[in-house]
């Protein structure tokens, strides 16, 4: 009991609130932000009172006066001055996502509570447009889903992931520029501080999803003390050594907690696109029809690659497994080839949109950490994990860019710790394909006494205010608006 009283008081301190009174902690809260000229935002489909601005970074940190790049921002301001807080950044997942749009969008998800205690920031990363952007000018195949994630060949060579990276590393180092070698997730935690001090806020609140969790984690590392209410949604393995390697390999346990829900479902009398009697009778089915695939794909005029293969297959389980609502898309792909047919080729985004994520997503990761460089590891390791975890096919464990990157990290990973307030507030579906409980529960582990964790019985990627539950997201949203938080770790069911 004692050991809560104190945990209590430390989140009673950290969130600014004492005995029921808000304590504002913005240091300016007028139209006349300190640095920042507010212009109507470009995009159709805006909320009319979403404003877009820019700030000013170091493009090197190790070099503050030198070269400057510019970090797009947007706002939504609170919808109650008088109950204003402060800013809530909305930070994205990825690497290669933004959040301009997220105040006209999941912003407005959010209850009044929180929209009128915050304003609504969302910002593109650097390297990400509208800031500066980079491109590394890829080949139409390397921009290939099946591609960009590493899927090894249907004998489990790694061969042409390896020459695939290669082209990839090469490419991004001549056609990258300067900028594309100070990409990286501390890098962008400095960028949003600058933001905040931008804002004129002396603390920000945050919402980081998926990827975003890391970024916001290094954010708590590096500047502690400048955060009030922090929620994680969807988090990410904090492994220090493996970094992103972890997270690719997350996908192994990710789609193993998730098949079983889609095997109900795609069993279910009644569903339109059942695909079997049982639910046991649905993993045989798609292991048998992913390896006749592999043997003999079906041409797909229109896709990239324009064939349906084994590995477009694992893929598109994947994809589908981010919502339940996608469930039909898997389904319908399976009736398809299992009649040797095809639907029209999925729509994707415009190439200039393709080649600009790929570059921000191939620097962020190959920047932060190290990857081995020889082939050998990688032989062994997707050999070892297409025996463990059929469903994905040894692509968590396979070779990315990274493997042969031009540059060398300039810093360490992110090191989390349990160092700091006690203002943060996880939120983790049970049955995630890309953030699994176990990554989750390690972070929650490294951050101890900082974090309390909400755990939902639900499947899916992106918790709060998407595929989580009525319980976590009431628990978040009384976070967010109160600085409240449970006691002690919770399970909603």
């Amino acid at each position: 009991m004692k050991q809560m009283t104190k945990s209590l008081a430390l989140i009673a301190a950290a969130s600014g609130v004492v005995f029921g009174v808000v304590t504002p902690l913005s240091a300016s809260a007028d139209s006349g932000t300190p640095g920042l000229k507010w212009t109507k935002c470009e995009g159709s489909g805006l909320d009319p009172r979403q404003r877009c601005a820019t700030v000013s970074v170091p493009m090197d940190y190790a070099d503050p006066d030198g070269p400057q790049i510019e970090i797009a921002v947007s706002r939504i301001r609170s919808e109650n001055p008088d109950a204003r807080r402060g800013a809530l950044l909305l930070i994205p997942g990825g690497p290669g996502g933004d959040s301009m749009n997220d105040p006209s969008e999941k912003g407005q998800k959010l209850p009044r509570s929180v929209r009128d205690a915050y304003d609504l920031i969302g910002f593109a990363p650097r390297g990400m447009a509208p800031s500066t952007a980079v491109d590394c000018g890829l080949e139409q195949r390397d921009l290939a889903r099946t591609t960009l994630l590493p899927w090894p060949a249907p004998d489990g060579s790694v061969d042409a992931n390896m020459a695939a990276g290669k082209r990839v590393a090469d490419a991004c180092a001549r056609n990258g520029g300067e900028l594309i070698r100070h990409i990286s997730t501390l890098n962008e935690a400095r960028d949003l501080d600058r933001v905040r001090a931008a804002l004129g806020e002396r603390k920000v609140s945050a919402w980081g999803v998926s990827y975003g969790t890391y970024v916001t984690d290094a954010y708590l590392q590096l500047f502690p003390q400048r955060t009030d209410r922090v929620v994680l949604d969807s988090n990410d393995n904090p492994d220090p050594v493996l970094a992103e390697r972890a997270w690719l390999a997350a996908f192994e346990r990710g789609a193993e907690d998730n098949f079983p829900e889609f095997a109900e479902w795609a069993s279910a009398p009644g569903n339109p696109d059942r695909l079997a009697d049982t639910a046991a009778e649905v993993r045989p089915l798609f292991l048998k029809l992913a390896a006749r695939l592999d043997r003999e794909p079906i041409p797909w005029p229109g896709a990239n690659p324009a064939e349906l293969n084994g590995n477009v297959l694992r893929q598109t389980m994947l994809d589908s497994f981010y919502d339940p609502d996608d469930y039909p898309v898997l389904a319908r792909l399976i009736l398809a080839a299992q009649r040797g047919t095809v639907p029209p080729a999925p729509a994707g985004p415009p190439e200039a949109v393709l080649q600009n994520v790929t570059a921000v997503a191939a620097a962020t990761i190959c920047n932060d950490a190290d990857w081995p460089s020889d082939p050998a590891v990688y032989r062994e390791s997707v050999a070892k994990s297409r025996a463990e975890f059929p469903l994905t096919g040894g692509m968590p464990r396979n070779a990315m860019p990274c493997a042969d990157w031009t540059w060398e990290p300039k810093e360490a990973p992110v090191h989390i710790t349990d160092r700091g307030p006690a203002n943060i507030l996880m939120v983790q579906n049970e049955r995630d394909p890309a953030t699994p409980l176990s990554g989750a529960l390690k972070l929650r582990a490294a951050l101890g006494r900082r974090a309390v964790m909400v755990t939902n019985d639900s499947t899916g990627h992106d918790a709060y205010l998407d595929n989580g539950t009525a319980c976590g997201d009431a628990t978040v949203s009384r976070f967010l608006a109160t600085g409240r938080r449970p006691a002690a770790d919770l399970y909603c069911e």
